[in-house]
């Protein structure tokens, strides 16, 4: 059946509804029950989704707030990275009827219409979508007539028209990115699941999605090799690669000492960490990268301990320290090659220069070399909430091995509960600092 999402809605005043309306914009890939089913969960129980011929799909939960959850988390994402985008209002129905369990309309609280209820024994549903699917397959692909809402591809980063992310380098009334945070959770994260749904927030970020069509199949796993089997684990890894994408999931090899397999949220920001990061040396070990012929990495129950009794894999997705989840955030993240000074920011507000050097001991309390120099940004803004500035160390080894350990770590907050979380970048700024600028994530100081 070929479904046309696309078509005209009067203007209306929306009036708040337990059932939404759902229109997928540019749908290369077959969108199905299933499918709306696994993004919608999240945010609420589902109780019944019916895809319309044409009027796109309509989707109806247990509750106002759930349906309200689900609008404002998911309008404006693409389900798959640079295609099926979201565009979800209020339905006017105030009822859904279901007369069948199929691909095309089910009734989750009515066994006795046919069909198996989703369960949690699925792989992961959205990591790669049938290959008979798309423009290269034999089958069409749905019909999409209306423009998405991103010209060209998913790395353009321009303003979406959906997604509500918060900046991630605002105050921390806004954001945990600008401010003290409550404390991460390690471990499990609360988006884990069978499988990762939608890109949260836009594109950028989810399970890679499948290749587009027609273009190059290359996915969004990467091999790393050479990695310090002693010294390095799961955080110790996404402490640098974050800089250059979403990270969904990593997983050492018990078969291969020091070496991981890493899957971002999209093979860009894959070619992005080979491009800067690939021979690079820390922790006296010369990293190669390159791209993985797996599509996805599964999730594993029961992971082997590393040396310093970590987990051999951890899932990150949702994880707060990710820093492309909006096209917004993403556009504020400079991509630079490992360099001997790092961008510092989310330190806490009001400290002098000398305070920001004693909490420099962070760097020896990680095991990491101390810096030779920090040099700490002044702003007259009145609405700031957390600092920033410049630390330098002898070598780019070095550099690396503080990003490493002390990337992301907890910095006591003097007033308040909660602690500030120290974040790291590389600068393009020269030790003599100047015309170089900042150097690190632009605005949001």
């Amino acid at each position: 059946m070929k479904v046309n999402f696309s078509f005209y809605y009067e203007s209306f005043e929306e009036k708040p509804n337990h059932i939404l309306l759902i229109t997928v914009m540019n749908p290369a890939y077959p969108i199905t029950t299933d499918v709306i089913h696994t993004i919608c969960s999240p945010s609420g129980k589902v109780l019944r989704i019916v895809i319309f011929k044409k009027n796109g799909v309509q989707a109806m939960f247990d509750s106002l707030e759930a349906a309200e959850r689900a609008k404002q988390s998911l309008n404006g994402c693409d389900i798959y990275s640079g295609c099926c985008t979201l565009k979800i209002e209020f339905a006017k129905p105030t009822r859904l009827n279901v007369y069948k369990n199929d691909n095309e309309s089910w009734d989750y609280t009515n066994n006795s219409l046919g069909g198996k209820p989703p369960g949690n024994d699925r792989p992961a549903l959205l990591s790669e979508p049938p290959r008979a699917y798309g423009p290269q397959g034999n089958a069409p692909p749905y019909d999409a007539r209306g423009p998405p809402p991103y010209d060209g591809g998913f790395d353009d980063y321009l303003p979406p028209r959906g997604p509500r992310g918060a900046d991630p380098y605002g105050p921390p009334g806004r954001d945990p990115y600008g401010g003290p945070a409550p404390p991460e959770r390690f471990g499990r994260d609360p988006y884990r699941g069978d499988g990762p749904p939608v890109s949260p927030r836009g594109p950028g970020y989810g399970p890679g999605g499948p290749p587009p069509p027609g273009g190059n199949q290359q996915g969004s796993v990467m091999m790393a090799y050479g990695l310090s089997h002693e010294k390095m684990n799961c955080d110790k890894l996404f402490n640098i690669l974050c800089l250059y994408g979403n990270i969904v999931r990593i997983k050492f090899l018990k078969s291969k000492e020091g070496c991981a397999m890493i899957q971002m949220g999209d093979p860009i920001s894959v070619e992005r960490a080979v491009s800067n990061l690939n021979g690079a040396v820390f922790f006296d070990s010369k990293l190669q990268l390159g791209f993985s012929k797996q599509a996805y990495l599964n999730d594993v129950p029961q992971p082997y301990t590393l040396p310093d009794g970590s987990p051999s894999f951890k899932d990150y997705m949702g994880n707060r320290n990710n820093r492309f989840t909006n096209p917004e955030a993403a556009s504020k993240n400079r991509i630079l090659p490992p360099s001997k000074m790092l961008h510092f920011f989310n330190a806490p507000f009001g400290i002098s220069e000398d305070e920001m050097k004693k909490y420099v001991d962070v760097f020896e309390e990680k095991e990491a070399t101390p810096p030779s120099s920090v040099k700490l940004f002044t702003s007259k803004n009145k609405s700031e909430r957390s600092s920033s500035g410049l630390i330098e160390f002898n070598t780019v080894s070095q550099s690396l091995e503080a990003l490493a350990l002390c990337n992301h770590v907890p910095i006591p907050n003097p007033s308040g509960k909660f602690p500030y979380i120290l974040k790291l970048c590389f600068s393009s700024t020269g030790s003599g600092g100047g015309g170089g600028g900042r150097g690190g994530p632009r605005g949001g100081y």
